[in-house]
């Protein structure tokens, strides 16, 4: 049998194992440890007001070692503000990979394009490997990857809205529009919308809400860990395309044979 193909995930010159991205904002601290061991993620997002290191309450206490931490600018309104943030998060221990969180609509936490634009410039330059959530817009992203962005993080649907991707479509157009890795981030409620993700050829997602509202979150993190997995072996497969319906072999053919008996 031959072997599978190389298929290597780099991300900030960090050869990554899992192409699933987990959050971890929405758990009580002990619960943490459980729901990333079962989701075995290489990345683990945190919020920065979680990262307590003189403090008996420190997120980081609670994640398994070997992690590659990333940190968001949750709260920044502008590009400086998340440049602040940033070297916050880097001065807590929490490494140089930085999600680029710039939201000024406060209703439905959409981010602001134009500013996360500005972010990416200021990281960059100050040594983050910047990957910056965005409103799915390809002409953007391509702005994005020229700043230096190491990815673009689309949005799937809504922060938080477990709807799946809605915005499938412009998401696909990023996929095949920018030379970076696109991550697909925020609204992905089940592990059948992560394998389809992948199956576009996303190179990862990255899933909070999902996983944290479900019944059983660590059992959950393990079914979009293997989806993630499914999906993207498809998509190294190659999908067939689709067709009307036919038949797998002909049906029919032998009916003409003339039979030895006759």
């Amino acid at each position: 049998m031959p072997s599978a193909k190389p298929d290597p995930f780099i991300l900030g010159g960090k050869l990554i194992h899992s192409r699933l991205i987990l959050g971890s904002g929405k758990y009580p601290l002990p619960r943490i440890q459980e729901v990333v061991t079962a989701g075995e993620p290489d990345i683990v997002t945190l919020a920065l007001r979680r990262v307590n290191p003189f403090g008996e309450a420190n997120v980081l206490d609670f994640l398994p070692k070997g992690k590659t931490l990333l940190p968001n600018t949750s709260g920044a309104r502008t590009a400086k503000e998340a440049l602040t943030l940033a070297r916050l998060a880097r001065e807590l221990g929490c490494g140089d990979f930085i999600k680029i969180e710039v939201i000024t609509d406060a209703q439905n936490l959409l981010p602001d394009n134009e500013e996360t634009l500005e972010a990416i410039k200021l990281l960059v330059a100050d040594g983050f490997v910047a990957l910056p959530y965005m409103t799915p817009d390809l002409v953007m992203a391509r702005k994005m990857e020229k700043a230096g962005a190491a990815a673009v993080m689309p949005l799937g649907a809504p922060i938080g809205s477990n709807k799946g991707l809605t915005t499938r479509e412009l998401i696909r157009l990023i996929i095949t529009g920018v030379a970076v890795p696109v991550i697909v981030d925020a609204g992905l409620g089940r592990p059948s919308q992560a394998c389809e993700a992948m199956e576009m050829g996303a190179a990862a997602v990255m899933v909070n809400t999902a996983v944290a509202t479900a019944e059983d979150p660590p059992a959950m993190a393990k079914a979009f860990a293997l989806a993630v997995k499914a999906g993207r072996a498809a998509y190294l497969a190659g999908l067939g395309p689709i067709a009307e319906p036919s038949s797998s072999s002909p049906l029919t053919g032998f009916l003409n044979t003339p039979s030895s008996e006759d």
